[in-house]
């Protein structure tokens, strides 16, 4: 679920406070982590190799596979 906690305000990002740019980043951080996921997911959903999937992501197959081929539950929510 998307929440003012994780959408960082664009005001938030560039804060000279430290508690508030680091939890700007927090959020940055998840909201990537959650499309990946989504993403990730459509891919696989389409016939995507994990293969082809590392390869847009620039990552290796392996490191693309072992995040998100175990992993259980709705990417929203996560």
């Amino acid at each position: 679920m998307v929440t003012e906690e994780t959408t960082p305000a664009a005001d938030a990002v560039a804060d000279p406070d430290p508690a508030r740019g680091l939890a700007a980043v927090r959020a940055l951080r998840t909201l990537a982590d959650r499309l990946e996921c989504i993403h990730v997911d459509n891919a696989r959903s389409a016939g995507w190799s994990w293969q082809q999937i590392a390869e847009v992501l620039e990552i290796s197959r392996q490191a693309v596979h072992q995040k998100h081929a175990r992993r259980q539950g709705d990417c929203a929510t996560e």
